[in-house]
């Protein structure tokens, strides 16, 4: 064999011997794995994940709901003490009575104020959705007025068996103009002589007869020097709902009777 190199023996360990260069750099090791949390660990944090987002829903909830009732509150009219403004939610202070009122009105509108939301009568029987006539025929019974041959109730109780002048809100707006000794007519203009006790009825499309009948519960007057009267009566129960209250019928007339006395 020719050239200068020679075989060159294996070391003991029988590795090969290092041919030369800068010796091989050991790598470093890999870090440890961090330990991983413990389960009561995982727990709190997914309470403390739970727990913020019932805090969160519930606050989405609550402004939520503190809008809607805003919304309400601003737009719907309220009366003396009504809570919700059209009269179906009467609150004590809408429930009180002037005590100074006469003794007749007041067993009058005791009478409206026991059975206003009350849908049966034994006595007077109920005209199913129809029933505001006839109930505040019934109040007037209270104030001491007394059947005629035109106003009549049939004492069996049969709400359609009574005279058409106790039913009907036109029939009965005819009656009560043919009896002037029970009642005067005013007109929207004159709610500064509307008093308590007094009947209110409305004709909703403005086409001359009358559609509701209802019984004067409070007139007041505002700061402006303005009249709010409010009524209660049947069909819608109501107790203190404002006349200016009839949202589905832009075309409403109002109208009142003085009841003498």
């Amino acid at each position: 064999m020719s050239g200068t190199d020679e075989p060159v023996e294996p070391s003991e360990e029988g590795e090969a011997p290092e041919q030369g260069g800068l010796p091989e750099t050991p790598r470093p090791a890999a870090p440890a794995p961090a330990p991983r949390p413990g389960r009561e660990v995982y727990l709190r944090r997914r309470i403390a994940v739970g727990a913020v987002l019932v805090v969160v829903l519930g606050l989405i909830v609550w402004g939520g709901i503190a809008l809607v009732t805003a919304i309400i509150a601003a737009n719907a009219p309220t009366g003396p003490g009504t809570q919700g403004g059209d009269g179906s939610h009467p609150n004590a202070a809408a429930l009180e009575l002037d005590p100074e009122l006469p003794a007749d009105v007041l067993r009058q509108l005791e009478y409206v104020r026991e059975h206003w939301d009350s849908d049966e009568s034994e006595r007077y029987g109920v005209l199913g959705v129809d029933d505001c006539v006839n109930f505040t025929s019934q109040s007037l019974i209270e104030r001491g007025w007394l059947p005629d041959e035109e106003w009549w109730y049939s004492e069996d109780g049969d709400a359609y068996a009574h005279s058409p002048a106790w039913r009907s809100s036109t029939l009965f707006r005819d009656y009560l103009a043919a009896h002037p000794e029970r009642a005067t007519p005013l007109s929207d203009a004159q709610r500064a002589q509307v008093k308590p006790g007094d009947i209110v009825q409305f004709d909703w499309d403005a086409s001359g007869d009358r559609d509701h009948t209802a019984i004067v519960t409070a007139v007041i007057e505002n700061d402006e020097g303005e009249v709010d009267v409010y009524y209660g009566g049947h069909t819608d129960a109501t107790w203190d709902r404002s006349v200016d209250d009839h949202p589905n019928h832009p075309e409403t007339e109002v109208f009142y009777w003085s009841v003498a006395g």
